[in-house]
């Protein structure tokens, strides 16, 4: 398919998951380089895809941020509502921009897609395999696109892959030790937050030629995880053949003794139970029996709340050295993600954990950085820079989308 004539063309960049829709519009740019996507002039959220949940649009632009709620009609699901009304705000706030393509996060490409693709329905087909190492991400993604395939039929509907960032580590990296076999069958290490991981390592080696060396980044969040970074490529990561690998998380319980799957399975839990218990009632919620958001732990009084986010601490620290080490040592590290652009206090302990690398941290900037721009908060003589960067995967899935066509 050929891109339509260049004049006021826009990427729509989306993020679809089990209850919210995230979206962004990005320009594009003609310029000596070639055409490039350009930071958004507008986005925004639709909270509550839910079942039983309250639609609520919120439309966030460089100069304010306003909320409305949403209805449903009588003849739609929530996610049509969405979409029908979000195309009507595309309508009516760029009524002289011309969507290129619709850019969608998918979390799971498997094997088969190291790049992004063009959607057709074999495509969505072949991802629907993967739904089942991604329970809390991939349906909803792949819903989103078959969504809006039919909300905006006449435009390409482009998939972007959270695992491609990661489709060059080393076999060494990819393999579980197990049989060739299963290898052979695609059980293998994937890693995940690919998008996050490119933004991250693409846009701080331009500040910092630390960056583009051995560099350890965390993504963390509600889904977390850490990438070692070498020369701006992915070395290695937590995540493995599912978005249940590695740190612990908010719900998710991370890496775990397969003796427990066994014991579990022998007290008579079936898959299904099994998938619910790791996936969305482990991590941050399962340990403090509270909450899955470390804000809420960290204004709660409860011992069990402290104990989680300890224990979230210490795995980060530990998985961080494992890497490190693999690495050969780390020349810089980069926080990102809800909770590592957002939580002083993690990052501190974090620093403080890994001080023997020679980290010093800034306690000052540390306190100040905020998820507005990308800051370093290491002392001037720190043997391994410190930054902060908040996260923008809208904008490499729009550039990657862009590049496609």
């Amino acid at each position: 398919m050929q891109p339509r004539s260049e004049k006021n063309q826009a990427i729509l960049a989306v993020n679809i998951g089990s209850s919210s829709l995230k979206f962004s519009i990005h320009p594009v740019s003609a310029g000596p380089h070639g055409r490039q996507a350009l930071p958004p002039s507008f986005g925004g959220s639709v909270q509550g895809l839910e079942p039983d949940g309250r639609l609520v649009l919120t439309i966030s632009n460089p100069d304010n941020q306003e909320r409305q709620p949403v209805s449903v009609k009588s003849d739609e699901d929530s996610l049509q509502a969405a979409l029908r009304v979000l195309k009507a705000l595309i309508q009516d706030l760029s009524q002289n921009v011309s969507i290129a393509a619709v850019a969608h996060r998918v979390v799971h490409g498997g094997d088969r897609f190291s790049e992004a693709v063009m959607v057709t329905e074999e495509v969505l087909r072949s991802l629907h395999h993967l739904d089942p190492l991604a329970p809390l991400h991939q349906p909803h993604n792949l819903r989103g696109i078959a969504a809006f395939s039919k909300q905006f039929p006449n435009t390409p509907q482009i998939a972007c892959f959270d695992t491609a960032f990661h489709a060059d580590i080393t076999p060494v990296e990819k393999t579980f030790p197990l049989t060739q076999a299963l290898y052979a069958q695609g059980v293998k290490r994937y890693g995940f937050h690919g998008l996050s991981y490119r933004y991250i390592s693409t846009r701080l080696m331009r500040q910092s030629p630390a960056a583009g060396k051995r560099l350890l980044m965390a993504h963390l969040g509600n889904g977390s995880s850490l990438c070692a970074c070498v020369g701006g490529k992915s070395f290695s990561t937590t995540m493995g053949f599912s978005a249940i690998g590695g740190l612990m998380m908010g719900t998710r319980c991370g890496d775990l003794d397969p003796g427990v799957v066994l014991y579990l399975v022998q007290q008579g839990m079936q898959a299904q139970e099994l998938e619910n218990l790791f996936y969305r009632e482990s991590g941050l919620k399962g340990l403090s029996g509270l909450s899955a958001d470390m804000r809420t732990l960290r204004q709660s009084s409860d011992a069990r709340a402290a104990f989680a986010i300890q224990v979230y601490t210490h795995r980060v620290i530990r998985e961080a050295g494992g890497l490190i080490a693999a690495m050969g040592g780390v020349d810089a590290i980069a926080f990102a993600g809800g909770i590592g652009e957002n939580d002083r206090i993690l990052r501190h302990e974090l620093c403080r954990g890994l001080e023997f690398l020679g980290i010093e941290l800034d306690a000052a900037e540390n306190q100040a950085a905020s998820n507005q721009q990308i800051t370093p908060i290491h002392r001037p003589g720190s043997q391994v820079e410190v930054w902060v960067v908040p996260t923008d995967e809208g904008i490499i899935a729009a550039e990657e989308a862009l590049a496609l066509l």
